[in-house]
């Protein structure tokens, strides 16, 4: 199998980030019985897994930051990609190559076309991605994998592996047809995670779903660490992603290191300094240039569209005017997040990303904008290259614009977005 080959296959399966799930779609027994034609490589490999509806990527880099700063190699699992799927699985911060993709993908094709024999449904976009992780870094002999959960927790696909930590971010109402309409059903759904004897450290301060993970840890025998009480809310390490909410998920992440400590993996405090520092985490409140400032942001639901309206305020300065560049995904709150971003923005380009079918038509968003909002201005766009030239054409010097809205877009514009840095920006074609 070429690489090419490789990943025509793994996009040809069912992809529930572009076709959203229904709950019963979510199932771990085909994973499973894939991993086991492929030897259970998840067997192999230790792994901290970590939950959350907002910060876990975050939170995963962090970790990945701190143990390769710590002399380990490190497997970084995530979800979703910006630009390349590779992206998705890196070993040491290097995402897979062209010939191992194609390698591991031959074995992985063979073990699904078995499956493909029997009754469906059948192995999925994000199972095949899953699996793939996990036979990549068993055959890289990582020392620990760093795995963010796709959806949820419970019945993620992730959720096959016994972790030696894990951790739940924070708990928001997102994929509510999935997973719940209340904090507390969502936090049922993503404590889901919680093992026998694993410790669960937890970041979740609202005690709604606080204490429907603690009643999770308890009845799954997961000894709980809790934000607040074993540990602190924040951290006081510099880190190197802007925004106060960073400083939660820093705090969630030096609590799973001490409890990897105690496993007898063994991690400096220094590590821990500089890892956190060199931290890296791109389109996430990241200021790519300035003059005008312009931000590359994913926020996607209530809690980050808030983080994000924070951090802008907090830490960017906006002498002039506010724009945003803005998609979003159907299965969204997008009204609330509209809202939340009219608090800020003086005009929005509304537009779409790709030929994805989730995404909500621009003129939908400009709607339920009229309804919001009487004194911002409002442009929609039918593609996202044409918003994100108009805006820049539209804005001087002490002005801000910001991508957001969705990965799906902040990937699609980030080429233009960094031609900018680069000084390579050409005029709008």
């Amino acid at each position: 199998m070429t690489p090419e080959a490789a990943l025509a296959f793994w996009f040809g399966r069912i992809n529930y980030e572009v076709r959203s799930a229904a709950a019963g779609d979510l199932k771990l027994e085909r994973m499973r019985a894939l991993l086991r034609l492929l030897g259970n490589p998840h067997e192999r490999v230790r792994t901290v897994h970590i939950a959350g509806t907002k910060g876990k990527g975050s939170t995963a880099a962090m970790l990945d930051s701190v143990l390769r700063s710590a002399g380990y190699r490190v497997g970084l699992f995530t979800s979703p990609h910006l630009e390349r799927v590779e992206e998705r699985i890196c070993v040491d911060a290097v995402p897979i190559t062209g010939p191992e993709l194609a390698a591991r993908m031959d074995e992985i094709a063979a073990a699904v076309r078995v499956l493909d024999a029997g009754p469906p449904p059948h192995s999925t976009f994000f199972e095949i991605s899953t699996a793939l992780g996990f036979l990549h870094f068993a055959c890289r002999r990582v020392d620990v994998a760093v795995v963010e959960v796709g959806l949820g927790g419970r019945f993620d696909s992730t959720n096959v592996c016994r972790p030696l930590v894990s951790a739940i971010t924070c708990i928001g109402l997102d994929h509510t047809a999935q997973l719940g309409g209340t904090l507390e059903e969502i936090a049922f759904q993503k404590a889901g995670i919680a093992k026998r004897r694993v410790p669960l450290v937890s970041g979740e301060v609202d005690p709604g779903p606080q204490r429907v993970i603690a009643r999770v840890a308890a009845e799954s025998g997961s000894p709980l660490v809790q934000a607040g009480r074993d540990f602190p809310l924040e951290s006081d390490h510099e880190i190197g992603l802007l925004g106060r909410h960073q400083r939660a998920n820093a705090a969630i992440a030096v609590a799973v290191v001490n409890e990897l400590r105690r496993t007898g993996m063994p991690i400096a405090e220094r590590a821990v300094v500089r890892g956190l520092a060199a931290v890296r985490w791109p389109a996430r409140v990241e200021i790519v240039s300035h003059s005008p400032t312009v931000v590359l942001d994913t926020a996607h639901n209530v809690p980050s569209a808030e983080a994000l309206v924070a951090t802008l305020r907090q830490s960017v300065p906006a002498a002039g005017k506010k724009t945003v560049v803005f998609a979003v995904s159907s299965d969204k709150d997008y009204a609330a997040i509209l809202r939340i971003l009219a608090g800020y923005f003086d005009a929005f380009h509304l537009t779409q990303y790709g030929n994805n079918p989730r995404c909500v038509p621009p003129e939908k968003l400009a709607e339920v904008l009229a309804g919001i909002s009487h004194h911002a201005s409002v442009s929609v766009y039918s593609t996202s290259r044409e918003a994100w030239f108009a805006a820049r054409a539209n804005s001087g010097p002490t002005d801000v614009v910001c991508v957001t809205g969705s990965v799906f877009l902040a990937g699609e514009l980030q080429p233009f977005v960094r031609q900018i840095a680069a000084g390579t920006e050409r005029s709008a074609p």
